[in-house]
């Protein structure tokens, strides 16, 4: 009996991880014919691939990632109100937890990943609400807009996110457990950021620039 009532916690466990461990940007790179990790800044994520593929699979990817953030949330949340689960966030916060860790570090690429920052996003909306998603969202458009460092708005935003939970907490809005995954998301963020704020402090970090050329740009110039 004890047995069998971990079973749906390891069956949320594991799906939130093997969901959030699918490369989308590394498939999209496949389907074009290139191995994303070679190029650009290396990174599997939404950004590098609009980098080196161009808008049509960078937005397609941050939208994937996304949704692998948030319908793994959404669905173990409704399990845990189906089943009385208190506190009643526990089963999101374990999705959100595994399903992070599965985008930072999946089976399928050496445990080598994307910073997920995408999948964070899709996090944050499914456990922390939509007004804690527009503070980040806020927060990264400021920082981006005023920087062009994606690296620098990408921070900011993880700081940004126990930030807001910690209001809600305040107001009785969210719990103590929803608390401290909003603070390991923000610690994951930056630690997965660790080389470009070593590039930032050596002025070698690049810009994000609107007329940068992609792969296919190139090719029919050749």
């Amino acid at each position: 009996m004890i047995f069998q009532s971990w079973i749906p916690w390891l069956l949320i466990a594991l799906g939130s991880y093997l969901l959030g461990s699918i490369p989308f940007g590394f498939l999209a790179g496949r389907l074009c014919g290139i191995d994303i990790r070679t190029k650009g800044s290396g990174n599997i994520g939404a950004t590098n691939v609009l980098r080196v593929l161009g808008k049509k699979w960078g937005y397609a990817v941050f939208l994937l990632d996304f949704l692998k953030g948030l319908l793994p949330v959404l669905l173990a949340l409704d399990w845990g109100h189906a089943h009385g689960v208190n506190p009643a966030s526990a089963t999101g916060a374990l999705a959100a937890l595994c399903t992070l860790l599965g985008h930072s570090f999946p089976v399928w690429l050496g445990f080598k990943g994307g910073k997920g920052i995408a999948s964070s996003a899709g996090v944050i909306v499914g456990l922390f609400g939509i007004g804690a998603f527009l503070f980040c969202l806020g927060t990264w458009l400021l920082l981006f807009t005023t920087t062009r460092f994606v690296s620098v708005a990408s921070i900011a935003a993880a700081l940004a996110v126990p930030t807001s939970v910690s209001v809600l907490f305040i107001m009785h809005r969210k719990d103590w457990l929803t608390l401290l995954i909003a603070v390991v998301m923000c610690v994951l963020a930056i630690w997965r950021h660790r080389s470009n704020i070593a590039r930032l402090r050596a002025g070698t970090e690049p810009r994000f620039e609107k007329k940068a050329k992609t792969i296919k740009e190139r090719r029919a110039k050749q």
